[in-house]
């Protein structure tokens, strides 16, 4: 059997909670599905929906969000692959910031794009920092985007507000769009002066017609995962495309889904106070505990669910993670698969209750007392 389908592997190599999706939004679909809301609907999603989408931007970020800015998806990875393929034409290509989950490659390889990769740097304190100046420098004349996944997966790294304005600021001049994957957005351990628990965004200081297009999802904040929802925030003259794009591509989103959607946006906010709970103390129980062994150099996130680490001595993190899961019963995913600059780590989820990551823990130590 594959150690995938393993039950007695510990599974901290997906980035998902062990939280099943509350019940206020499940009972929102299946009312929706018991009301017979199963035919073709809005292509660009039900405009209660979008409504929600608009007024729970403008709540977030303090600004204004019409609702022609706004298209649903078939989840983020959809949302990805939408904006590709409006934005790149073959042999364009697009900027990323890495390490990196690998759909966005997947995505610009699929329309016969090029990604390129700037790499964090790991700073003293083994959290993480982009040169912006490499950054701006690795655009030619064929890039088309620049994507910034903040706050990170793998890294938890989150962009400044100032960094943000100085990329929006020299992709106006270059005449870029700017791809903003905010999945991980809500998902953030500190404050802001006026109590607001989210990231910094390019919404808050773009313009409604800037070239810069937000990729965002239900899957992390509401545990909605497997529900395949996703959202774009763009300028409202790109609407009819992404419209004729999502109708070649899926002909839109169950309309019975979209109703637990809405139930989150407009009822999910103590929800997302557990799960940000929740992922604190996993944050805090994976630090401690693995900062206490040699060899493994490990910092606290900043934000999103994951743990980025090092052992010392594993270079080869793919055959180590394996070995993991094989022998161990625990399951990582290697820093391989992220691209440039995730090279020798590991990722671990946190996001599960602390009793499945503490044993998670005791097995990853286990298998470094034997390096």
């Amino acid at each position: 059997m594959s150690v995938f389908g393993d039950p007695d592997v510990v599974p901290l190599w997906f980035g998902e909670s062990d939280m099943v999706t509350p019940d206020f939004i499940r009972e929102a679909a299946a009312s929706g599905l018991g009301a017979g809301e199963t035919f073709y609907t809005w292509q660009r999603g039900l405009p209660e929906l979008r409504a929600a989408l608009s007024a729970y931007t403008e709540r977030l970020y303090n600004i204004k969000c019409p609702v022609d800015r706004i298209s649903a998806t078939t989840g983020g990875m959809q949302a990805i692959l939408l904006v590709c393929q409006l934005l790149l034409d073959p042999g364009d290509n697009v900027l990323i910031v890495s390490p990196i989950w690998p759909n966005i490659t997947s995505a610009v390889k699929l329309v016969h794009g090029q990604p390129r990769y700037v790499a964090l740097d790991r700073t003293p304190a083994g959290g993480w920092k982009l040169d912006l100046q490499r950054l701006f420098d690795a655009v030619d004349e064929r890039t088309r985007a620049i994507f910034i996944n903040s706050p990170g997966n793998p890294t938890g790294w989150t962009m400044s507000a100032e960094e943000q304005q100085a990329v929006l600021d020299f992709a106006r001049k270059r005449g870029l769009w700017i791809m903003a994957d905010e999945v991980y957005a809500r998902l953030t351990y500190g404050q802001r002066p006026d109590g607001r628990q989210v990231a910094p965004s390019f919404l808050e200081i773009a313009g409604p017609d800037d070239p810069l297009i937000v990729l965002n999802s239900f899957s992390k904040p509401w545990a909605m995962t497997g529900w395949r929802i996703g959202w774009l925030t763009h300028p409202a003259a790109l609407g009819d495309q992404f419209a004729k794009l999502v109708q070649i591509n899926t002909s839109g989103l169950p309309a019975f889904l979209q109703r637990g959607a809405v139930a989150a946006l407009e009822k999910g906010d103590a929800f997302i106070a557990e799960m940000i709970e929740r992922c604190r103390a996993g944050r805090e129980l994976v630090f401690q505990r693995l900062s206490g062994l040699p060899r493994i150099t490990v910092s606290r996130p900043e934000a999103a669910f994951y743990a980025f680490f090092s052992v010392e001595g594993v270079s080869d993190t793919l055959a180590f993670c394996k070995k993991l899961a094989k022998e161990y019963k625990v399951g990582l995913a290697p820093g391989e698969a992220f691209g440039p600059g995730g090279q020798g780590n590991i990722r671990l989820c946190f996001a599960s209750s602390t009793e499945r990551v503490s044993l998670g823990l005791d097995r990853i130590e286990a298998a470094v007392k034997t390096l």
